[in-house]
């Protein structure tokens, strides 16, 4: 039966495609096309009747309750739809019982432009719970991921999760239990992610090579790391900078790392509260960072991995990074994973708030420093500690040359200020 029903949706999904190329992006939403999906019997197959057959301006709503789906629910090529629900905790989209061979995410989208996906859940997917891919203009508000079951490894690796996209905005929704990223964006531009809450996850919210992001007034309690901006090698998109993260708060991230080995996010050490990785042009200010037993803001290259780089179009390096005006109080009690067993024995603890491996990119030094517009700047952030750990130092090569850390607890070096960055601007969106 459900081969039959997928070669019939695959032949609605051609008729639209060939209907829907003949009209235009930004049509008017109306009742007329507003298309009720409610719960109950086949409601796996009119959900994705539905969105195959969704046409420019077109509404999917679900109605109240819970919906039990044994496959991906998919929107592709068709501009100017929304799939929205009677809110993140009245309609919910449960994919506990998704077999295998249907597709791994919960919800995945991947359209033109401009799509909404507002006021549902998507609970228990084998995969992503909702992914988008290749859209322009891509909202999702007041929409809760979770996986119900507690922290595990097997639990898919990312709630919301736009990636290789543009103008997205992400707010008011709730990511938990994820074992890589509640929120990631990956490879996009032009970004906002505000009043979000991310709990439980292995990393809150992550932004990862991506360019221009505002991550603002969100709250990212009781994960592994709770806001990550990176940049990784061996991607398509390999540039990540201009990302501002302002008046969140970041409190006691204290939980087990639960990400399947080999991830890059099973190197983050529990109780880290922000981290920086090999990403430039970072300005982070008036955030609330409390509690969290690693470290407060952890600063550090690619290189700190020591994994081997192949990707020589590859920048490793954190530059251009301005701290300022945050609130770090109570970090740092009990530093945890490999990083923490290392640091431990040579800086004792409490580890400082803010925390920098000194890793610099040899080749761009001018007189031993970096130029000015490249540096790490930290101002006025009340009686936060910091320490550069010499990173570098800590490689194998390094003590087996019985190369000793250099610890540099000192911040006047570092004190100053770079330009401030440009906010981000979305069309249409406040």
């Amino acid at each position: 039966m459900r081969a039959l029903a997928f070669f019939t949706a695959t032949l609605l999904g051609l008729s639209a495609l060939v209907t829907g190329c003949t009209q235009q992006p930004g049509a008017k939403k109306t009742a007329a096309n507003v298309t009720r999906v409610d719960a109950g019997h086949d409601a796996q197959k009119r959900a994705q009747t539905a969105l195959i057959n969704a046409k420019p301006g077109a509404v999917i709503e679900f109605g109240e309750g819970k919906f039990d789906f044994d496959a991906t629910l998919s929107l592709e090529d068709v501009s100017d739809v929304t799939i929205r629900g009677q809110g993140p905790d009245k309609t919910i989209l449960s994919f506990a019982n998704q077999q295998q061979g249907t597709g791994g995410e919960g919800l995945r989208v991947k359209c033109p432009e401009n799509i909404a996906i507002e006021d549902l859940a998507v609970e228990d997917a084998k995969g992503d719970a909702v992914k988008v891919q290749d859209t322009k203009k891509i909202a999702f508000r007041r929409v809760r991921t979770e996986w119900t079951g507690g922290a595990k490894e097997t639990n898919g690796a990312y709630g919301v999760y736009p990636v290789l996209c543009s103008d997205v905005l992400i707010e008011d929704c709730v990511a938990i239990g994820a074992s890589d990223a509640g929120i990631y964006v990956g490879q996009s531009e032009n970004i906002i992610v505000r009043r979000n809450r991310v709990e439980k996850n292995v990393a809150g919210i992550e932004i990862e090579n991506s360019v221009n992001a505002d991550v603002y007034e969100n709250t990212a309690t009781d994960n592994t790391g709770g806001i990550l901006v990176f940049s990784l090698p061996d991607l398509p998109k390999k540039d990540g900078r201009s990302c501002r993260v302002f008046n969140n708060t970041v409190v006691s991230n204290n939980h087990d790392n639960f990400a399947p080995k080999g991830n890059i996010v099973a190197t983050v050490p529990p109780g880290t509260g922000m981290m920086i990785m090999a990403n430039d042009q970072v300005e982070l200010f008036d955030n609330k960072v409390e509690t969290n037993k690693s470290t407060g803001l952890l600063i550090v290259s690619y290189l700190i991995n020591q994994k081997p780089i192949k990707d020589d179009k590859y920048d490793p390096y954190c530059e251009s990074i301005y701290i300022h005006d945050n609130k770090f109080a109570n970090n740092g009690d009990s530093p945890a994973g490999d990083l923490g067993g290392i640091l431990g024995k040579i800086l004792g603890t409490p580890f400082p708030d803010i925390m920098y491996d000194g890793i610099r990119d040899e080749k761009k030094l001018v007189d031993g420093e970096l130029p000015e517009a490249k540096r790490i700047r930290i101002s006025n952030n009340g009686d936060a500690k910091f320490v550069n750990f010499d990173g570098g130092a800590l490689n194998a090569a390094a003590v087996f040359a019985n190369k000793k850390p250099n610890i540099d607890r000192e911040l006047k070096s570092y004190e100053g200020a770079l330009s401030a960055l440009s906010p981000v601007s979305i069309a249409g969106v406040k």
